[in-house]
Order: structure tokens, then C-alpha cells, then sequence
């Protein structure tokens, strides 16, 4: 029995130690309590916080809200919300043209790729990290740029695979094609059995190469890996064999699905909400597609995108611009916005519920949203490529156009080390 000398402590030390052990719990909740709580009601609140909200192409939307809105302001009666939709287009313009005035707006939703271009140029206001405990982790981890947040996760998407069964089974293939390897397999067994192409591949529109790159751990500072060389050799390879179109080394999204309505091809990857037009050109085509997951690489992950709301450095009412940032991405708005539209929440509890009630559902819609939900808990890191981003991109199609095109495969790692030289030179 071990026997205690009360009379050596000191009592003094151990109330200042369990003190500071109870601050050290308490202050975070105490801030994001601070942050996310309504204020009392008031019957006359003359001078009321005039908080700007700008969304990005969100107008389809507003009865949703302006329905929120009317909710926040009854929950904060000192707040009065101003909502502005901005045309998608129009969007980083008119932003940055704000940014340079005196008056900007309190709370702008921004493209990812974007928000993390103001942060760096310390255009936002940092949001503390305690405000993030609700959302998907690798999304969060997304929206940390030098160890600090600049933006609140507001909506993500990501692509699933529709594929045309009837193609499919007259290929008599013999498993399901979930990865780019299994493509670069049967690619050839679909183009003699069916005299169709298993795929329109869009690797020269945006970020679409470099996306695929990421699926391998493969970014734009190591594009002459072993893997990139294994990678382009096998597009080569479908292209100058006939067995992906030929119009794929300059033709993008559209023509991929105008493929594929007309039965060109046997899989198209793209979003859930695409299906709707497929029923609608091609009824046919879609009685006979199925969803599969989007095809991964050797990571075994998910590509995506993400939308977020900033809050820019000049803002005159940030704190309340974070409380009512929350209070969107909360599980019941955020489970709600899922529902209306073809987006996919980033509240982790909103997205679990949001997949638990698809997966009862057997709608050909619904669960090609509940596939692209459950994506989101397995997805690719999105590295933050920064300014020289158009650089980047645009140098990398230009040279995944001349891998395709080269007759000699044993050039294609000279055209990947000259490319990864190139883009490194878009960074000085």
C-alpha cells in the first residue's frame, strides 16, 4: 500500500495546474460555441451587422436560400445577411476587383484552386482550426495552406464511371473495370468484340492528366517517373492502335458524351448529374448503363472538386461571417443542400446520413450519388499548385498531345523529362 504525504503537496500548485488543464480544454469549445451561437433575441435591433454573402452560379437555388438566410437572421436579429449570386465566369474577376476596395464582401465562395491563390497573397482572413472539426478530414487537410486555414469547406463533387452494360457484356469481359489499368487491359478485347471503343479518354482538357498523375502519387515536379512513363506508354499505345478515338488528343467533355450517348464508347467518367441527361438524349443508352465507382489509379483513391467560402482580410464583420459560414455547412443545411442539388456535403455527419438514406434507394440516380458520396471518404491529395497553375496545365497538354502522336515509344520518356523541365521553369 503505497502511503501519501498530503502535507508535502503543494495545494497551491495543484488548483493553478487543474486550472490551466481546464482552460486548455475549454477555450476551443468556448471559441467555436462563440462563433456558431445565435444572439439574444431583440424586439428593436436599430443598428443591425450588414454581412455580404457572395455565391458562385447558385441563382437555380434561391428559394433554398433565402429560406437559410431568413433562418440565420431570425437565430442572429443583429445580423442582416446581403446575398449577391455571381455568374461562374465572372466569379474571380469581380472577386479580386472587390478585394482591392475598402468594402469587400464578408463571406465569397471560391474554387479551391483560388482561394488557395488569395491566401497566399494574404488577401483572407485565417480561420481558426477549431472550426473544423465536422468536416471530411482529407477535405480539411485540402484547405491547409502553410499550416493555417483561409477557407471553410462549402460543397465537393467527384466523377463516378457510367458504364454501357449491352457493350460490356458483348466484350465478354470477365471482372468489373474499376482501375486505368483494367482499361489499358481490355481495351482492346472491347474494340474486337464490339467494334466500339471502350472509352473517349479527355487527357488535354484542364487538369485532367495531372488529376489522372495524382491517382499514382505522381505530381508535376516528378512527371519523368517510371510510373508516368508506364502511364503515357499506354495511352500511346490505345491511341496509335485505334482502340481510344482519335478525336480524344484535342476534344474534351462534350464529345465524350456525345460518344457515348450514340454508343460510341462503353464508360464515360463523369458526374452523378449526368445521367439525367443521358435519360433525357439517349433513353435507350441509359436503360442500359450501370454505375461503377470512378476509376483509380495504383493509390487506389478518388479525384475530386471543391468549392469553399472565404472570408477576405478587409472584411469588417469576419466573426460573424465564420458563424454564418458554419451555419451553411452545419449537417441539417448541408444534408438539405445535398438533396436539392447534385453536390455532395463536406459535414461529415450530413454525409454519412446523406449515404445511409441512398444506399436504401434504387433509383439509377440516387445511387450513382450514393457512389460518389462514399468517394469522399477515400480521396487523392490535392496539391496546391499556385499561381503558374495555367503554366503548368497548359504545357502538360501540349505535351500529352505529342506523347500520343510520337510512332516511337521509346521517346515518350525524353518528351517526359523535356515536359517536367518545362513546368519547372513555370515556377521561377
Amino acid at each position: 500500500m503505497i502511503n501519501f504525504d498530503f502535507k508535502s503537496i503543494n495545494i497551491k500548485r495543484v488548483i493553478v495546474l487543474a486550472i490551466s488543464l481546464y482552460l486548455i480544454y475549454l477555450i476551443p469549445s468556448l471559441i467555436v460555441a462563440n462563433i456558431t451561437k445565435g444572439t439574444p433575441k431583440c424586439s428593436c435591433c436599430k443598428h443591425k451587422t450588414q454581412l455580404t454573402f457572395w455565391t458562385l452560379q447558385l441563382n437555380s437555388q434561391e428559394d433554398y436560400f433565402k429560406k437559410l438566410i431568413q433562418k440565420f437572421e431570425h437565430e442572429n436579429p443583429d445580423i442582416k445577411v446581403n446575398w449577391v449570386d455571381v455568374p461562374y465566369q465572372e466569379g474571380e474577376k469581380k472577386v479580386l476587383a472587390a478585394l482591392l476596395t475598402d468594402n469587400p464582401p464578408d463571406l465569397v465562395n471560391l474554387t479551391y484552386d483560388f482561394s488557395m491563390t488569395l491566401a497566399g497573397k494574404k488577401a483572407l482572413h485565417e480561420i481558426p482550426e477549431v472550426c473544423f472539426k465536422n468536416y471530411v478530414n482529407e477535405i480539411k487537410n485540402s484547405l491547409n495552406y502553410e499550416g493555417k486555414y483561409y477557407a471553410i469547406p462549402f460543397y465537393a463533387t467527384s466523377a463516378i464511371t457510367i458504364v454501357n452494360s449491352d457493350l460490356y457484356k458483348k466484350s465478354q469481359i470477365n471482372k468489373k473495370i474499376t482501375t486505368y489499368n483494367d482499361l489499358f487491359e481490355f481495351a482492346k478485347q472491347v474494340k474486337e468484340k464490339t467494334g466500339k471503343y471502350i472509352i473517349f479518354p479527355t487527357l488535354t482538357e484542364n487538369d485532367t492528366a495531372l488529376k489522372l498523375l495524382n491517382k499514382y502519387d505522381i505530381d508535376y515536379y516528378n512527371l519523368a517517373s517510371e510510373k508516368s512513363n508506364y502511364i503515357f506508354s499506354e495511352f500511346n499505345r490505345l491511341y496509335n492502335d485505334d482502340l481510344i478515338p482519335k478525336e480524344s488528343i484535342t476534344q474534351g467533355h462534350q464529345e465524350a458524351l456525345e460518344q457515348y450517348l450514340s454508343g460510341q464508347t462503353m464508360m464515360i467518367v463523369t458526374g452523378a448529374n449526368f445521367l439525367n441527361i443521358i435519360r433525357e438524349n439517349a433513353p435507350q443508352v441509359y436503360e442500359k448503363s450501370v454505375i461503377y465507382p470512378q476509376l483509380t489509379g495504383d493509390n487506389g483513391k478518388y479525384d475530386f472538386s471543391l468549392m469553399d467560402l472565404a472570408i477576405p482580410i478587409k472584411s469588417k464583420h469576419k466573426t460573424q461571417a465564420i458563424r454564418f459560414a458554419m451555419f451553411l455547412t452545419n449537417e441539417k443545411n448541408q444534408y438539405e443542400f445535398a438533396q436539392k442539388t447534385s453536390i455532395l456535403p463536406v459535414n461529415n455527419e450530413a454525409l454519412q446520413k446523406f449515404i445511409n438514406i441512398l444506399n436504401k434507394d434504387k433509383i439509377k440516380e440516387n445511387k450513382a450519388k450514393m457512389i460518389s458520396a462514399m468517394q469522399l471518404n477515400n480521396l487523392t491529395n490535392v496539391p496546391y499548385i499556385g499561381d503558374d497553375k495555367k503554366c503548368i496545365i497548359d504545357t502538360i497538354n501540349i505535351y500529352v498531345q505529342k506523347i500520343l502522336l510520337e510512332k516511337n515509344r521509346l521517346q515518350i520518356k525524353n518528351l517526359l523529362q523535356t515536359v517536367e523541365n518545362k513546368v519547372k521553369s513555370c515556377k521561377k
